[in-house]
């Protein structure tokens, strides 16, 4: 009954803002493309693995960007783990979908339909997945219904229950309960996360513990913008600013002269969240006065032409899927998301390298790995008019910022083994199906 009162609201929600989506695919082209799969239509590649009886499916399912970089090697491990399976992955967002692709390959990705009964019916009829994966807590109530009713164990790995959207998820509990309670296995990241998935609903022999899977993802190698980096910055130092949001680039430019007099070697690269502020930054950084430059446009030019970074000279990151390596470079590296209200950003992918990391005072979407870095003295909090002194700061006291750096490393590296423990589980899921 909840499930009829739920399609009822979605339905009447779509009809009523159907005139808002028709003018943003008319104008926009994110909201065009994809849009045939995410109706229920079926892309002939996937559609052709089942018809002709290939190896069973496992869907795992990753939202965006940064939940297709935490299963990055989870995906791996699972290729070899369950080699006569074909392992697919899909996403809900453009630049999920762009990294996917690359990451894993095009023939296996695609666009999550939207929780429409007609199309959730469409994927799960056609596929027959063995089992569905879900990366978080990407709970949609007509994929799970759908599932458990063809008996399609349905697993949540690196689930989290986040500061911001506890209160939403304790008002819909009664949606949640009767659904989230058939859940086969819930791998939280933390105890608080467990804690509220239970609350929830989800049954207690199936809900474990195994940690972040994103202090398992290690950037093995040097991608081709680090390499060209290292090159044009071989006589600066760099701050990386990496997944900003609106009014943090102000802040940081009000913050950059003040550095610079403090140390002119210093060069920044500057990588906004979200792709569709590239051009507004642009254009803020065009006003500032300082030298800057877009990566974008150094592809069309031959190595030998570019120049070194100036003293003080911006690079906008206008890019997807490279900011992890670039963090490698940073003598020190600030993670967005954290001085404007907005939940911040991960700060393992500087912590990898040993980088000293500072973030502002909002961090709730990441409070348990920001917490564990604070306790061990491995991260800075400022606020904004704080920040230019912070930065200073470390990059003044070469002693302080080495430690930081190498206790967040630390950090980093006790927290691994998320992927085994998922696997393990995983593995399970599929023998006991098997039987």
């Amino acid at each position: 009954m909840t499930l009829i009162f739920y399609n009822l609201a979605l339905l009447t929600a779509l009809i009523a803002s159907a005139p808002w989506w028709l003018w943003r695919m008319m104008t926009t082209h994110k909201y065009r493309e994809g849009l045939k799969e995410r109706l229920g239509e079926v892309p002939a590649v996937l559609a052709r693995i089942r018809s002709h009886g290939s190896d069973p499916v496992i869907w795992l399912h990753a939202v965006s960007v940064g939940e297709v970089l935490a299963v990055s090697r989870l995906v791996s491990e699972l290729d070899w783990a369950f080699a006569r399976h074909r392992l697919l992955v899909s996403t809900t967002t453009n630049t999920g979908q762009a990294l996917a692709r690359e990451r894993f390959g095009a023939s296996r990705v695609f666009y999550c339909p939207l929780d429409l009964p007609w199309a959730v019916h469409s994927y799960l009829h056609r596929l027959q997945p063995r089992m569905l994966i879900l990366a978080e807590t990407e709970f949609w109530p007509n994929l799970l219904s759908g599932c458990f009713h063809r008996n399609i164990p349905v697993a949540v790995v690196n689930a989290r229950i986040s500061d911001r959207s506890w209160p939403r998820y304790q008002m819909l509990k009664p949606l949640w309960k009767p659904l989230l309670g058939q859940l086969s296995a819930v791998l939280a990241q933390s105890e608080v996360d467990a804690e509220r998935l239970l609350a929830l609903g989800c049954a207690p022999d199936r809900v474990a513990v195994a940690g972040n899977l994103k202090f398992d993802v290690r950037i093995a190698e040097e991608t081709d913008i680090t390499k060209l980096l290292k090159m044009l910055s071989i006589d600066r130092r760099l701050l990386v600013a990496g997944s900003t949001l609106d009014g943090e680039e102000e802040a940081l430019l009000e913050a950059w002269p003040q550095l610079l007099a403090r140390d002119p070697q210093f060069a920044m690269v500057l990588a906004p969240r979200h792709p569709e502020r590239f051009s507004a930054v642009a254009a803020l950084l065009a006003r500032s006065g300082f030298p800057w430059v877009r990566r974008s446009d150094w592809p069309a030019k031959p190595v030998y032409v570019l120049e070194p970074l100036k003293s003080g000279e911006i690079v906008l990151l206008d890019s997807i899927g490279e900011l992890a390596s670039v963090y490698s470079l940073a003598s020190v590296a600030f993670v967005g998301g954290s001085l404007v209200p907005a939940g911040g950003h991960n700060p393992l992918e500087p912590a990898q390298f040993g980088v000293p990391i500072v973030m502002g005072p909002h961090y709730s979407n990441f409070r348990t790995i920001t917490e564990d870095l604070r306790a061990h003295n491995a991260i800075c909090i400022t606020r904004r008019e704080e920040l230019a002194a912070t930065v200073i700061d470390l990059a003044g006291n070469h002693s302080k910022a080495a430690g930081t750096g190498l206790r967040a490393k630390e950090v980093f590296d006790r927290q691994a083994g998320a992927t085994d423990r998922c696997l393990t589980a995983l593995r399970a899921l599929i023998e006991n199906r098997a039987r």
